[in-house]
């Protein structure tokens, strides 16, 4: 069985150093196709796939959104939001949200890398950033952007069997994507498409827990 600090350094060689750059003037396939095209270029946004030590192993944390947000209320998502201008980048951007969304202290996390973009249909244009974080204090949801916070193991979310199917009506038509139940929560959508894309990248072959 491989020891957390072993399993860190695996996973973060399996990253990329640096947000990947995008050629000017890159198409982009979206998650799901929205029935009017954005007239827009993309908003750039960062979530923080944070890996917390914990005394039990490696957890992942997630946040439930709070109801009252326009955007995607109440439903479970990393840490993130978009990335200001008095950003330096991504990173900054993820670890902002992070200690904004649930008190995390940024210099209680170390950076590992960063994943390819993920592109939705309601026209963000996401950099994944994954971080080990040895938290030196409780995280506590901030009321105005979350309502609760939790995490899964990491070993749950390396195992194929944590993913299912979510069925989700839109605009008439039923559309399906990836689920993981954890303990009464579901995660679904592009929070559940980035855990399966983590999971393929920096997971696969971790048989060993």
């Amino acid at each position: 069985m491989l020891a957390d600090d072993q399993r860190i350094a695996r996973i973060g060689q399996r990253l990329l150093d640096e947000p990947e750059v995008l050629e000017e003037g890159a198409a982009f396939l979206p998650d799901w196709r929205p029935d009017v095209p954005p007239d827009r270029p993309p908003v750039a946004a960062a979530v923080l796939i944070s890996l917390i030590h914990r005394p039990e192993g490696l957890t992942v944390l997630y946040t439930e959104r709070s109801a009252d947000l326009r955007s995607h209320s109440g439903q479970v998502a990393f840490p993130g939001g978009k990335i200001d201008p008095t950003d330096t980048g991504p990173a900054a951007a993820a670890l902002r949200e992070a200690f904004e969304e649930v008190g995390m202290l940024a210099s209680d996390a170390r950076i590992l890398g960063f994943m390819p973009h993920y592109y939705t249909g309601s026209n963000y244009l996401i950099t994944p950033v994954v971080a080990e974080v040895h938290p030196s204090g409780l995280f506590v949801p901030n009321p105005s952007e979350v309502d609760s916070l939790f995490e899964v193991p990491l070993a749950k979310l390396a195992s194929e069997v944590a993913y299912g199917t979510f069925r989700v009506r839109r605009n008439g038509q039923e559309h399906s994507t990836l689920q993981i139940e954890h303990e009464g929560h579901r995660i679904w959508g592009i929070t559940a498409n980035l855990t399966r894309r983590f999971r393929d990248l920096a997971l696969t072959g971790e048989t060993q827990w």
